[in-house]
């Protein structure tokens, strides 16, 4: 049993190292996205019912590092917002299927040309899914909030940055990260090699087998990486690693439910079925363009082994610290504060950093979090509660009792 263990840790530590270093690049350009790019230029732009607003939510989304479920309070937001329902499915399907964070990890232990297609797929998928909700229903256009934000200086905007790329961004797929790894490492040893392709020889056969597993499943885009590719090494074809690496993220019971209740059951409908669609149109596609490729295994082969082991490992111990980090008490949301002030008007990201950097200029002021999810700001310090609500009418927001 001990050795057993032994070896599933030494798999997926090995999967840890390969991964690393082009997870903490993708971190740093996501926490540029999340500043410079924010939620609420997206608003701006998603509420007309044309194929501009489908083309827009589905380039928005695809390089944004959101989860499965972090998408669906965005999804509401710019929905709420004046976003149509078919440039809210779009944004629904081509955000929780990629992101620059899991791009670098698909091109580290996958490859290039998974690393190619991938986002392609999501592009495809976000643009069918938007056309197909378009003609499907009509739906009465929704008025559109103005919602705007000071400047913030470029330092805070940096430190900003740091802050989410490698803080809040690891609270939110660090979890499901450490899951895919060990499961990754799991099936890489106790399946047999080639198993798969030796039970499972029709791709048609693999391709029904991995929409099953991924429809109810919740795993993030990055997440799903280690997964797919141990499958990869047991003999699953490279297509069927991609249906699952697009219906596994963008499906499961949680986001399905959010779609049938908020968006009504001709909109459920049109989203898995346009899921299911895409998701075995593409792995065929794949499975032929890599065919006529040569079948090249290094086109599909992970290129994170390739680094100089004390990168691998430095960004190893940097990625494992960054994880430890967010598990400890003094980050964890909704420790208790001195202050827990409600703000009706707050609605997206950049209201998050305008408040904590207003907030956080007062004289006095410990520690200042702004939960956009349930618009609270909490603040912590020695400081009168008049300042506080005065620094948020200042900032542009209304505070509530």
């Amino acid at each position: 049993m001990i050795p057993f263990i032994i070896q599933i840790a030494e798999a997926s530590a090995q999967l840890w190292l390969e991964i690393a270093p082009y997870l903490l690049l993708g971190m740093l350009i996501a926490g540029v996205l999340h500043v410079f790019i924010g939620q609420d230029t997206i608003v701006r732009h998603l509420g007309h019912r044309n194929f501009g607003s489908v083309l827009k939510a589905t380039v928005f989304g695809i390089p944004l590092p959101i989860c499965s479920c972090g998408v669906i309070p965005v999804a509401a937001s710019i929905r709420n917002e004046g976003a149509s329902k078919s440039a809210t499915l779009s944004f629904l399907v081509s955000t929780p299927t990629t992101g620059v964070d899991s791009i670098m990890a698909t091109y580290s232990l996958m490859g290039p040309l998974f690393a190619l297609f991938r986002p392609l797929a999501a592009f495809f998928s976000g643009i069918f899914i938007g056309i197909v909700s378009h003609f499907a229903e009509k739906e009465e256009k929704q008025s559109k909030k103005s919602h705007l934000h000071e400047k913030l200086p470029q330092t805070f905007k940096l430190l900003e940055v740091i802050r989410y790329g490698f803080g809040e961004l690891v609270e939110d797929i660090g979890k499901w990260l450490i899951f895919g790894i060990l499961i990754g490492g799991t099936l890489t040893v106790i399946i047999p090699q080639d198993l798969i392709g030796t039970t499972l020889a029709s791709p048609f056969l693999q391709f029904a087998l991995m929409l099953i597993v991924s429809v109810p499943l919740y795993v993030c885009a990055t997440g799903s990486i280690p997964i797919a590719a141990s499958l990869m090494l047991k003999g699953l074809s490279p297509g069927a690693a991609l249906v699952f690496l697009i219906a596994g993220p963008a499906t499961n019971t949680v986001t399905l439910s959010f779609v049938l209740s908020k968006l009504g059951k001709k909109a459920f409908a049109v989203y898995l079925s346009s899921i299911v669609i895409i998701s075995l149109a593409a792995g065929w596609a794949f499975h032929v363009i890599w065919q006529l490729l040569g079948s090249d295994i290094q086109l599909v082969s992970g290129h994170g082994a390739h680094l100089p082991q004390w990168l691998q490992v430095g960004s190893g111990m940097l990625l494992a610290a960054l994880f430890v980090k967010s598990l400890l008490p003094a980050n964890k949301k909704g420790h208790e504060m001195k202050f827990n002030i409600p703000v009706s008007d707050i609605s997206c990201k950049h209201c998050k950093m305008t408040l904590e950097h207003k907030i956080g200029e007062l004289h006095g002021v410990n520690e200042v979090s702004v939960d956009v999810d349930h618009r609270i700001v909490h603040v912590d310090g020695d400081i009168e509660l008049d300042k506080i609500r005065q620094s948020i009418v200042d900032a542009g927001y209304t505070p509530g009792e």
